[in-house]
């Protein structure tokens, strides 16, 4: 009988707004792998907290409700889900108050090293032949060793009018900031903009999304063999 075999692991750190997220995820659908959004898990302790009405940036009152945070996340690109308990908190990790208090929950180190296990398992409990993975430390701390690892980024400005194009009715200079700001107090965390040795830097600043999509792609087979990197999946 043959053992059934580990899950393709293709780890993609990048800043916010750097496309990283809507990029992983249609690489997973080109290669009929799974996707796996780290950063919902942390916004999603983030509502837990916040639903606790506790103080996102206490790092003992957010250990205080670790131990009832039940999550639970989809790993397929066309039936994306996020939840805590019975809650679908999909949408609501997206809520502002949310995005400003989730850097404050995803320094606790205990949280990130419980959140490092977490990301592992669910990788290795896939079923399918390969996970992306993208967030903040994927190449360096989850998966240092992964068969493909990427940096995805782009200017800073890029980025900016990006994320301002995604948010309609959001003044482009606010969100500017809002993006710096997010940079800064991650990258107090973990080096989300220097690629680490081995890793290599797609730069989208130049690219639109197909492009984009196409480069992680071509660097994904040239890693790995032709019936795992394949671009249509089959």
């Amino acid at each position: 009988m043959t053992e059934p075999t580990t899950p393709v692991l293709v780890a993609v750190d990048g800043p916010a707004g750097s496309g990283k997220s809507s990029v992983s995820k249609q690489v997973a659908r080109r290669l009929g792998f799974g996707y796996l959004d780290t950063g919902a898990a942390y916004r999603a302790l983030a509502w837990h907290v916040l639903a606790h009405d506790a103080d996102t940036s206490d790092a003992a009152s957010v250990l205080d409700v670790l131990g009832d945070f039940d999550f639970s996340i989809s790993l397929d690109p066309d039936q994306y889900w996020v939840r805590v308990g019975d809650t679908d908190v999909t949408d609501a990790i997206r809520e502002p108050r949310v995005t400003d208090a989730v850097s404050g929950v995803a320094r606790v180190p205990a949280v990130r090293h419980a959140a490092t296990t977490l990301f592992r398992s669910l990788v290795a409990g896939a079923d399918r032949p390969g996970v992306v993975v993208e967030g903040r430390d994927i190449t360096t701390v989850v998966a240092p060793d992964a068969p493909v690892r990427i940096l995805l980024t782009a200017a800073p400005d890029i980025r900016a009018a990006r994320r301002s194009a995604e948010l309609s009715g959001h003044d482009a200079g606010a969100v500017a900031d809002a993006l710096h700001r997010r940079d800064a107090a991650d990258s107090s965390v973990v080096d989300f903009l220097t690629a680490a040795p081995g890793v290599q830097v797609v730069d989208s600043s130049d690219l639109d999304f197909t492009q984009t999509v196409d480069a992680v792609l071509d660097v994904i087979a040239a890693a790995l063999p032709p019936q795992t990197g394949s671009h249509d999946g089959r």
